[in-house]
């Protein structure tokens, strides 16, 4: 089961460069329910997502580059790509940080995971966190790779 909250974000933590940074490039094969292949870094993962924000499940199996890359051109949509950065909050809690290439070169959002339901409504935001969307399928990425540039 992934509980989590996301955010816009306000300004960006003067650190940034500090923290962990991954390359992610992620293709949707259906987006109801959702079915992705993701590449983050050298790692290939395909991911199974039931219907849901706060909290939904969600299932993860290994792919090899060349499985990857066969099911990378079944996308329906655009295949997005950006830049991970791993934030620690907490001893059990990060944040991550997405910064998007184009078309959403301007998006920026922030997922914290959590273990219950209750620690996510309890979760306090740092102040440099904007408004949250986690209700809202706008800023989910399968949504996101429905864009239509013309």
């Amino acid at each position: 089961m992934e509980i989590e909250r996301k955010f816009l974000i306000r300004s960006l933590p003067e650190n940034l460069l500090e923290y962990q940074a991954l390359r992610i490039e992620q293709a949707y094969l259906c987006t109801d329910p959702v079915v992705r292949v993701r590449r983050q870094n050298d790692e290939y993962i395909l991911t199974y997502k039931s219907k849901g924000f706060l909290s939904r499940e969600e299932y993860n199996l290994p792919l090899t580059e060349e499985s990857y890359l066969h099911l990378r051109k079944k996308a329906d949509g655009i295949i997005l790509s950006k830049t991970r950065y791993v934030i620690p909050l907490s001893d059990d809690l990060k944040i991550e940080l997405d910064m998007f290439d184009f078309p959403y070169e301007t998006l920026r959002l922030a997922e914290v995971e959590f273990p219950t339901e209750e620690a996510a409504a309890a979760f306090t935001p740092p102040d440099w966190f904007g408004e949250d969307v986690t209700h809202s399928p706008r800023y989910q990425n399968s949504t996101l790779s429905l864009f239509d540039a013309t």
